[in-house]
């Protein structure tokens, strides 16, 4: 289903979900892919940084509740640097392919990672980079499950070292290409120059250090895939403070406080059907 949508060059806003209740509001509200994202994830899981703490193991668990509350809306899900070796890239493939994600986004940070916005990041040799996006590429069983390989070199090298790195992705076997945190519009034009035909993709992060463009404006750019892996996330968390200092200080909500009603949230995750059973 990804595969088909890439196919129909169709430009795809792709939001970050985090556990099943907000996958299964995404998908709701009617966008063709989500994607799990490991900052997100590290978040709401352990409410720790994206800093490589997490596990495949608990990834590939949170990938599948993910899945089950999309209720058919494809997932990309983060993989960060496939938690290992090559054996450990091939494992967790095999996890979230049976897990019925549809693409994992691998990059080629060293352990731990940290997120890609951060700063102080390293990548492995390009030997190493490389040989993990094969493993990937043999680990699948369909080439329905797509391979997003991302490269953080920008941050560590240089814009150049970033474009090597990304074309030597793609003759590994890579599906879309994902140049993390490139710093001006500049950097991007250049990105799309030099992987025509490509499936691009542009993260958008609140205050990053790529420059937060319009869907519009990123399509004109040549990307096909737009994230924006934190911004519910970001939202909820403040949500989450506000509710909680209320109730802290008055014991009640503020009144401009939006939320949900009692009944509009048991509808919200579908109690009615319960019932029916």
């Amino acid at each position: 289903m990804l595969k088909k949508l890439l196919a129909s060059e169709k430009q795809l806003v792709v939001p970050g979900v985090y556990d099943a209740l907000s996958a299964h509001i995404a998908s709701q509200c009617g966008f063709d892919v989500l994607y799990m994202s490991g900052f997100a994830v590290a978040g709401s899981l352990l409410a720790k940084p994206d800093i490589g703490l997490l596990t495949a193991s608990e990834m590939t668990e949170r990938a599948r509740q993910i899945v089950e509350a999309a209720q058919g809306t494809p997932v990309i899900a983060d993989g960060d640097n496939g938690y290992g070796g090559e054996h450990n890239v091939s494992r967790l493939v095999q996890g979230y392919e049976s897990a019925g994600v549809q693409c994992i986004q691998l990059e080629d940070q060293v352990s731990p990672k940290r997120c890609g916005h951060m700063n102080n990041k390293q990548v492995v040799g390009l030997d190493e980079a490389v040989s993990k996006i094969q493993a990937a590429v043999k680990g699948r069983s369909s080439d329905s499950f797509l391979i997003m390989a991302r490269t953080d070199a920008r941050a560590t090298h240089d814009l150049a070292e970033a474009l090597r790195r990304g074309k030597a992705f793609l003759e590994a076997g890579a599906d879309i290409l994902f140049v993390e945190a490139p710093e001006s519009i500049e950097e991007m034009k250049q990105v799309k120059t030099s992987f025509p035909g490509t499936s691009l993709v542009a993260n958008m992060v609140e205050e990053g250090k790529t420059p937060e463009l319009t869907a519009n404006e990123l399509a004109d750019l040549g990307f096909q895939i737009i994230l924006r892996p934190v911004s519910a996330l970001l939202t909820a968390a403040k949500s989450l403070q506000l509710s909680y200092q209320a109730l802290r200080q008055t014991s009640q909500l503020q009144s401009t406080q939006p939320r949900f009603s009692f009944s509009g949230f048991n509808e919200l995750v579908g109690l009615e059907k319960f019932d029916q059973i």
